[in-house]
């Protein structure tokens, strides 16, 4: 387990990217990794989704439609996971849950299990696993290409996407690589715990606003 204050992502080191600024940013260093893998750690718990049909029909309290959306996936999922194993760069995510899964997070790790299924590495791991390394506060969310970029991915209050912090100190990204390939060592295939602890659930409802 790294020292918490090696992880601290200060934002007078890195430089703030609007969202728009932020997705261009990361498709460009994103097609150019080859030869190294990425890696995504996501500790919120709630987040509000842009635009997409499963979570619209989520909303509308259809959840077996959403389900079925989420499934509709498959095929882009499979097509990315070849493209990735084809450059040598493979990207690998680790979600961090608590009981009980909020309605968001229960629909998510339906979304993941997509993933992979699909062949995109997933794993969880449990709120404790993480909370030695909180002790000011949460772990942000944050994303790393190739060994080269890392961001530290903002969200409004409300839990929409805001843009990032890029961080390129080298000694910074790979720290966090290595904290992330820590995590998913010691986590649980996305799979196996969907199929353990989620699927069993009933479906969730989003409250009111």
């Amino acid at each position: 387990m790294p020292d918490p204050g090696d992880l601290d992502l200060e934002d007078a080191t890195g430089e703030r990217l609007t969202t728009e600024a932020y997705r261009r940013d990361f498709r460009l260093r994103d097609g150019e990794v080859t030869g190294r893998d990425s890696w995504k750690l996501e500790r919120r718990q709630q987040f509000e989704e842009g635009p997409s049909p499963s979570w619209d029909a989520f909303r509308r309290g259809d959840w077996q439609e959403a389900l079925r959306l989420h499934g509709e996936k498959r095929d882009r999922w499979e097509r990315i996971a070849r493209e990735d194993r084809a450059r040598g760069s493979v990207f690998h995510r680790v979600r961090v849950v608590e009981e009980p899964l909020t309605p968001y997070l229960q629909w998510e790790l339906h979304a993941l299990r997509v993933q992979g299924e699909s062949g995109s590495p997933v794993r969880v791991v449990g709120a404790e696993k993480v909370r030695p390394l909180e002790a000011v506060r949460s772990l942000p969310e944050v994303v790393t290409l190739g060994g080269g970029v890392l961001y530290e991915v903002r969200y409004t209050q409300q839990g929409l996407l805001d843009g990032a912090v890029r961080h390129t100190e080298p000694g910074l990204v790979a720290r966090w690589e290595e904290c992330i390939a820590g995590l998913y060592e010691g986590g649980e295939d996305i799979v196996s715990y969907v199929d353990r602890r989620v699927a069993p659930l009933p479906a969730p409802r989003l409250t009111a606003g």
